[in-house]
């Protein structure tokens, strides 16, 4: 088992780790939209929050060698399910693979209005 963690996406802000690598597979935890250089939660719509979110994991990805072609499974948390459309734009734009996904209403750390887990083979 390896604890990977990378600058170039937020630091935990809880015990936990950025993502677990074992057995050949990556386990992220969820990224909300924080901004790695300040910590802060970016501010904005539903779009410019996914967008944060995603580069987020793709930096979370990239740090362990992989993309976001070999994640499997991803889910999503939305604070307003009305927000389901316009998260999925963004979204579909980083998952062109069409992995398995569960998508919930929550409420979510520091209000965020969305926050991404994956599962990822590398």
């Amino acid at each position: 088992m390896k604890i990977l963690n990378t600058k170039n996406a937020p630091a935990a802000i809880g015990p936990y780790s950025q993502a677990i690598i074992v057995n050949g597979m990556l386990f992220s935890s969820g990224q909300i939209p924080l901004d790695p250089k300040t910590g802060m939660l970016v501010e904005g719509d539903i779009q410019k929050q996914t967008e944060r979110v995603m580069q987020n994991i793709k930096a979370v990805l990239e740090e362990a060698g992989t993309d976001f072609s070999h994640v499997i499974k991803t889910t999503c948390f939305l604070r307003d399910m009305n927000d389901f459309a316009a998260f999925n734009e963004v979204y579909g734009t980083y998952f062109t693979g069409k992995p398995a996904r569960s998508c919930v209403q929550a409420v979510l750390p520091k209000n965020a209005a969305v926050e991404v887990e994956v599962i990822a083979v590398l």
